[in-house]
Formats: structure tokens, sequence, C-alpha cells
């Protein structure tokens, strides 16, 4: 139930405030409790016990941290205390934008973080100390634009023997991240800590990344043959995963590759992925090859699904696609689903295209998405396919057309082939 109707029918049911005051789970959020945030608030927590609350959640509006970036919520660190108590198992502060308000170590203090489970903080300031204790329950821990250093992030993994979840978001102040032996540590994701450098890891059972940064940070792991899914967001990361990865991290199950600016197309190496079943590669450039992505398909056995995202910024002119590249033909026997997103007319993906049609028994399903992969207005909350600008449609018609001309006629009856083009309902036909 809504805070807002939990609150009211509390108001007017003796049974229901009973139970509400007693109710483990707290959700102060500005879409459910309106403007009248601070004084709803007031008003709910004066008929809570706070008794036994196992998760707090609050989600402050913009409308409560002023324009110095200090909060403005009367009696957040008293409320805060007067809620977390031991026993209390998720807590989640988000102040919206970037403040000032420096979250009370203390908090977590005096047995109060002995059962936490689940720590999420965004926009403060979080300065553990080698006096802060430990947080030895603790499984999931989230910052996103904290104000933490490396050092005092470090004082609270310490003693976080339980974390098997660990991310980090926007927390600029953190140069060196490095993180001690912690046996359960399964999941480490790091997006856009933008002066960090190096990342240092001592944690042997580590078996899944996310990175979204430079390709210039250092990653020095333990156990990086440990590593089973990779998902990475950095320019000229395909050329880095072909002919780095193969050797570091061999293991490798899935593999995700962002790469916005990729300056060369991908090497042929003698390298392989020998347990890569999944990959998703999203790839611009504008002389970027994509037949040369082969590499990837030849590189791994076991490959069953290949999603492509094209990025590619060209000019929108027609290529002729009469003189198609031919390559040898290969066998990839695993390989059973592949997605073209953003399928254009551009020669080298038709030639990719083709290439694992022939090259591949095992297919079932091909995918052919001309638009851009999101959710179509048969099925999203507004009811209508998320806008496409003149340009992008010109060549979704062309990349439909290329795909009518060049690919349907190769597709072995036994492959469900699906060529999805932009809605004529929400997109304009004539062009």
């Amino acid at each position: 139930m809504p805070m807002r109707d939990a609150a009211q029918v509390a108001c007017v049911s003796k049974a229901f405030v009973r139970s509400w005051r007693c109710h483990p789970n707290l959700d102060f959020h500005e879409k459910t409790l309106g403007l009248n945030f601070n004084t709803l608030v007031d008003r709910i927590m004066k008929n809570h016990s706070c008794i036994g609350v196992k998760s707090l959640k609050f989600h402050f509006p913009k409308a409560l941290v002023s324009n110095k970036g200090s909060c403005r919520l009367d009696g957040l660190e008293s409320l805060l205390l007067s809620i977390v108590k031991p026993g209390i198992k998720e807590l989640s502060l988000n102040l919206t934008v970037d403040g000032n308000y420096k979250f009370p170590c203390s908090l977590l203090s005096d047995g109060n973080g002995d059962q936490l489970r689940c720590l999420f903080l965004a926009c403060c300031h979080f300065r553990p100390t080698v006096a802060f204790g430990c947080l030895r329950s603790l499984t999931k821990l989230q910052l996103t634009m904290v104000h933490i250093t490396a050092s005092e992030l470090g004082c609270l993994l310490f003693g976080s023997f339980a974390l098997e979840h660990l991310e980090l978001r926007y927390c600029s102040e953190i140069v060196r991240l490095k993180i001690p032996f912690l046996k359960q540590l399964s999941h480490l994701g790091v997006v856009h800590c933008n002066r960090l450098r190096a990342i240092e890891s001592k944690a042997p059972n580590l078996s899944s990344i996310c990175f979204i940064g430079d390709l210039k940070v250092q990653l020095l792991l333990a156990k990086a043959c440990h590593i089973k899914k990779l998902d990475s967001s950095c320019n000229n990361f395909a050329f880095y995963a072909r002919t780095e990865l193969p050797s570091s991290m061999p293991n490798l199950e899935a593999l995700t590759i962002n790469s916005y600016s990729e300056m060369v197309s991908t090497p042929m190496a003698p390298s392989r992925f020998l347990h890569l079943s999944f990959l998703r590669v999203a790839l611009g450039g504008l002389n970027f090859d994509y037949l040369s992505l082969i590499s990837f398909l030849d590189a791994s056995p076991s490959l069953e699904t290949f999603i492509l995202e094209e990025r590619k910024v060209r000019l929108l002119v027609f290529e002729d696609l009469s003189d198609l590249r031919i390559l040898p033909k290969h066998h990839y026997s695993k390989l059973k689903v592949v997605k073209i997103i953003k399928f254009s007319s551009a020669k080298s993906v038709v030639e990719l295209t083709c290439h694992i049609l022939e090259s591949t028994p095992s297919l079932k399903r091909l995918t052919l998405d001309t638009t851009h992969g999101l959710q179509r207005c048969s099925v999203s909350k507004s009811g209508k396919c998320i806008f496409m600008l003149k340009d992008a449609l010109a060549e979704a018609h062309r990349g439909l057309l290329a795909a009518q001309t060049y690919i349907k006629p190769k597709v072995p009856s036994t492959v469900e082939l699906n060529v999805l083009e932009p809605c004529s309902q929400c997109h304009a036909v004539g062009l």
C-alpha cells in the first residue's frame, strides 16, 4: 500500500493504526507524499512507533535542498536516530542533488548496523574512520555521488565480511580503489568515477564487473581468471577486448562492450574466448568496419547469443551494395540468436549479416531492428514509441529496404526472421 494511503487509513481505522505503528518497511518519496513532504513525514512518524523497522528509504525532492546544497529537512538527523536501531536491514538515503549533508557515521555504530544488509547513499558526505567498526551483515553497498575517499571507503569495507555487491557511481574523490580480501564479493560496479586511476582487488571470488569510464584505468585483480561477466563502456574497448581479454579473463561467459568511438576495426587474433556464450556489442565510429566483428565470432566456439547495436554516424547517402565482400564460410555451431539494433544500409553491416547466415547452421532467430531497440507503443506506459529524428527515420527505411533485398532471400526456412520497422502510427511514413 502506498505511504499516503496507509497514513489515511490509519486515521480512520483503530485496527489498522495499531498495525501501521509496527509496519517494518518505511518508504518516504516525493512521488507518494507530494509537495507537503516535510509535514506529511512528521505526521506519519508521530503515528508510527518506530519499533521493529526493517527497511527505511528516504528520497528527498529537490525542493528540500537549498541552493548551497545543504539539506533543509527539519530534524533529519534526529529522525534517522529515532528509526535506525539494531535490527534494521535496509537503509536508503537519496538527497536527489549533490548536497553538503554529512551522513552521521555514528548512526551505524554501537550495534545499530550489525544486521544491516543493504546500504544505499546518494548525494551526501560519508566519512568513515578506523573507529567506524564493522557492518558484519552487509551484503550490498551502493554509493552514488557520495563524497568519500579511497581510505575512508577502505575503513568501511575492512569489516564488511559478508559483502557480495559493491557499486560506486560518480564518486569523484576516489583515485585508487583498493578492495580488501572480501571472500563473498562477487560483483563490482564502477561508473564514471572521474579521478579514478586504478582498481586493485584482493577479492578471490569476484566474478562480475561493470565498468564505465576511461580505458586507461588500471585493473589489478587477484583472480582475474575467475571473472565470468564483464560489462564495459569505454572508447576503443572492442580492440582492447579482442586483443587482451582472452588471456587476462579466459573464463568469460558474458561480455558487453559499449564504445561510442572505436578508432580502428577489430583485428584478427589467435587467442580465443572458449567459454563465451553471450556477446553484446554497441559501437560507433566513422571508419569502423562491422564485418571485422567476425573476429569475435571466430574466437568464440561456445557463443549462443550475439547482439549488435550500431552507433555509426554517417552521412545519409546510399551505399553501393552491388559488390558485397564474401569471406570464407565458418562454422558457428552453437550460435542460435542474433539481433542487430539500428540495422542500417551500411555495407559492412549487410556483409556481416550475410556472413552469419551462411556460416551458422544452428541459427534459430534473426532480428533486424531498424529502430533504436526500445519499447514500442504497444507495450510502453506512455502508449507511444520513442521519438526518432528525421535522419534516423530515413536511415531506418533504407535499412528496411536493404534487409528485404539482400538479407531475406538468404534466410533458410529453419530460421525465424524478424524485421522491425518504425511504427506507422508514431512516426511519419513520408520522408
